[in-house]
């Protein structure tokens, strides 16, 4: 896939402090990789509960659970972080 793709970020609801809602705390490590690569983004709720989802073009290319991205950062020494902007790049 070349730079500059639009990835879409699904993102549920989670469980933090005992009250489950939407959250996107842990996603900023991974809005802030996804642009370092060159991508756009936009994020969209979804009822899955935990779950993180990024669609390129329409297809699903990259899945994991948002508790285990890590909290804030600019998602340089996440693992999640760099395997979700390789599943990006790779799309296609």
């Amino acid at each position: 896939m070349p730079r500059e793709a639009q990835v879409t970020i699904l993102y549920g609801p989670y469980e933090s402090c005992g009250v489950v809602d939407f959250r996107t705390f842990r996603l900023q490590g991974l809005q802030a990789a996804l642009e370092a690569d060159g991508h756009t983004w936009i994020q969209e709720q979804c009822l899955d509960w935990n779950s993180v989802e990024l669609i390129v073009k329409g297809e699903s290319v990259f899945k994991c659970n948002i508790t285990h991205l890590d909290f804030g950062g600019d998602g340089k020494l996440d693992p999640i972080c760099k395997d979700a902007v390789r599943a990006v790049r790779n799309a296609y």
